[in-house]
């Protein structure tokens, strides 16, 4: 008895749910991560005040082919005039050489809250940016990349 041709052969369910349990595991904790280190390295540009969730858009592919030059761009929703506006805009990752890959400072003159770059990204990690507003208050959003041919190789 023959199987009907629409039904996905074995082998091919088996390596999609492969795939997916390796992307899965490789998201939720990558290997040598240093959450640790990037907290810590938040705390000291933060000073230790709190950080909100929302109201920065961090914006990066989340499966990446070639960490060499990874587009982002951080955008911050926030009124730009010359009382109400975004001091600072910052980018840290957990797996770099070195965690802070940029912080730009900003005034009431930029127009509005948003910084587009490429970065290189050293493997799969978590990137973490961080926005400072006029009133002091700290603002914050993450991802999870997953790099397939990872940059910033040492040694």
């Amino acid at each position: 008895m023959s199987l009907p041709s629409s039904l996905p052969c074995v082998t091919e369910i088996s390596r999609r749910h492969a795939m997916a349990a390796a992307l899965a595991v490789a998201l939720v904790r990558p290997a040598g991560a240093q959450p640790e280190r990037l907290a810590a390295v938040i705390l000291a540009h933060t000073g230790g005040a709190a950080i909100t969730p929302g109201r920065v858009t961090l914006d990066i592919s989340p499966l990446v082919e070639n960490g060499n030059a990874v587009p982002v761009t951080i955008a911050v929703d926030s009124p730009v005039d010359e009382t109400s506006f975004v001091r600072s805009i910052a980018l840290f990752n957990e797996r770099n050489p070195q965690p802070d890959v940029f912080i730009a400072e900003l005034g009431p003159r930029a127009g509005r809250a948003v910084v587009s770059t490429r970065i290189r990204l050293a493997t799969s990690q978590k990137l973490v940016a961080l926005a400072q507003l006029s009133d002091g208050s700290w603002w914050s959003d993450e991802a999870l990349v997953v790099v397939t041919l990872a940059a910033c190789v040492e040694g």
